[in-house]
């Protein structure tokens, strides 16, 4: 029997591999206010998207054009302000050594294989040289911690370089932590920001999701220190942590902008594989269809074996009868077995998401679909000849589907829980930012119309499409450095409506996108 997989081609390899050229805009002295803010210390927190992560490492280039960065840059032709500092990693490899060994991989750049087909690989152009145990002399005023949850910021060891090991410290805060028991809100105190930024929730829903929901959603539960590292944090917790960090950052500063969460199943991570992917032909999809239609009259039969009532079996067992066409069809995926679905299997619904690191040559290979061994066809063989298979022959049919594991995958259920609590975090966000008058972004619509068609800009749009569209790095989480510049231009509408003031928007078009190299593994 043949099976076919296709598969949405990543980019043209030429929509990268160079950006147009625009005229800068000229910078008047005296045209641009700070209008009711100070921007003379600006402080920034938050995680990997504050810090400039992107294309799963973070790297000097990455840095440089964090939203952060931009920010002060347009705030100094406001003012004078103070050096804007940055804890910078030691080169643009990306990955992380600790005691000399590497403990993070290098970030990820676009190549071209053998085929001519352009793929996110490792790169390996440059050796890292980042040690973690080198620790900084701050202060910091980019305080965007990767992998940073909102109850980390005030975790105390949190940069403690002894505790990586036990998992209870971050490497990238060890870094440049003032001291090994300082909180990230303690570091960036010490400081006297004048004005502040805060956008951190994401990891609290996202690890979650990129674990295809694998964790728990911890309701009800208002101590972090029991979640696990893929548990989505409790609403109420979330809304008690963030307050208290806002109301001691605002104490002092003259204003701040809160930035809001947004939908984590928007993002390429979730939207660039299909899960209608299973492309067949007319011979393969009536082979598939016999296949499941055969186990649905085994499993039924087995129930009314086991004295279920014929119709109550046939209704049970109908779930089991899908049925497949020439061309594009949904995968398989497997569920938690219940009384509703005992053989715990079935079709993905149009809604669900495949994660962007499911192993495609698995996919390729009948993932998500059929193992049909000789043994099976032989089984199928004898029941087209009106033969019921034994018990055993009938757990050998049931087990050859192969279908979508939960980590590869985010299920209907998995999906509302990671919108139920952004949702929740969002509303708690948008009425503390009202409460204490500041600028409240909207990440989550800007980021919602990336994926709806795009932004335009002067020379072209701007979308969320994995790789060529320009928003996103190559991990299909965090953005590039054009992606960057949008969330900046977008900040700085806020900060502008809210404090009077006329700090000026950034030229999208003039930011990279991704890097294409051969270096690689």
């Amino acid at each position: 029997m043949k099976q076919y997989f296709k598969y949405i081609a990543i980019l043209a390899l030429g929509i990268v591999s160079c950006e147009p050229e625009f005229d800068n805009p000229v910078d008047k002295p005296g045209a641009y206010s700070n209008g009711e803010a100070d921007f003379t210390r600006y402080v920034a927190l938050g995680n990997s998207l504050t810090a400039g992560y992107a294309d799963n490492a973070l790297y000097i280039t990455g840095q440089e054009n964090s939203y952060p960065n931009i920010l002060a840059q347009q705030f100094e032709k406001t003012q004078d302000i103070e050096e804007f500092t940055i804890p910078f990693m030691n080169d643009n490899a990306g990955g992380l050594l600790l005691g000399g060994n590497q403990i993070t991989q290098n970030r990820l750049v676009l190549a071209v294989g053998e085929g001519g087909s352009p793929s996110p690989q490792i790169y390996t152009g440059m050796q890292a040289s980042t040690e973690v145990g080198n620790v900084l002399q701050g202060p910091f005023s980019n305080m965007g911690v990767p992998g940073a949850k909102s109850y980390h910021l005030g975790f105390s060891g949190y940069g403690n370089v002894q505790n990586i090991a036990t998992g209870t410290a971050n490497p990238y805060f060890a870094r440049f932590a003032s001291a090994p028991n300082a909180t990230v809100l303690e570091d960036a105190l010490a400081q006297n920001p004048t004005f502040f930024s805060l956008w951190i929730g994401n990891n609290d829903v996202l690890g979650y999701a990129t674990s295809g929901g694998t964790g728990e959603f911890q309701l009800n539960n208002l101590d972090p220190s029991t979640y696990g590292p893929d548990d989505i944090t409790d609403p109420n917790a979330f809304a008690g942590i963030y307050q208290q960090m806002v109301q001691v950052l605002s104490a002092s500063a003259s204003g701040g902008v809160l930035v809001n969460i947004p939908d984590v199943a928007a993002v390429p991570f979730f939207n660039t594989i299909p899960n209608n992917a299973l492309a067949l032909d007319a011979e393969t999809a009536a082979n598939l269809t016999g296949f499941f239609q055969a186990v649905s009259q085994v499993f039924a039969g087995g129930l009314m074996q086991q004295g279920v009532p014929e119709e109550q079996a046939m209704t049970l067992a109908a779930q089991y009868a899908i049925t497949f066409n020439e061309g594009p069809n949904r995968f398989i995926i497997d569920v938690e077995p219940s009384e509703s679905n005992p053989l715990g299997f079935r079709q993905m619904t149009s809604d669900e998401k495949l994660l962007l690191t499911i192993d495609r040559s698995a996919l390729a290979q009948g993932y998500g679909a059929v193992s049909l061994s000789p043994q099976v066809m032989q089984i199928l063989g004898a029941l087209q000849q009106g033969q019921m298979p034994t018990q055993e022959e009938a757990n050998t049919l049931f087990a050859a589907v192969n279908g979508i594991d939960d980590e590869d995958a985010l299920d209907e259920a998995e999906i509302a829980n990671v919108r139920q609590a952004t949702s929740a975090y969002n509303a708690s966000i948008e009425a503390i930012a009202d409460a204490n008058g500041l600028g409240y972004v909207d990440s989550q619509a800007l980021l919602n119309e990336l994926a709806e068609g795009g932004i335009s800009f002067d020379g072209g749009t701007i979308t969320s499409e994995f790789a060529s569209g320009g928003a996103f790095s190559l991990d299909g989480v965090h953005l590039t450095p054009r992606g960057y510049a949008v969330i900046a231009n977008e900040i700085i509408d806020v900060i502008n409506s809210t404090y009077n003031a006329g700090v000026p928007k950034v030229n999208v078009g003039t930011y990279s996108t991704v890097t294409l190299s051969n270096d690689v593994q």
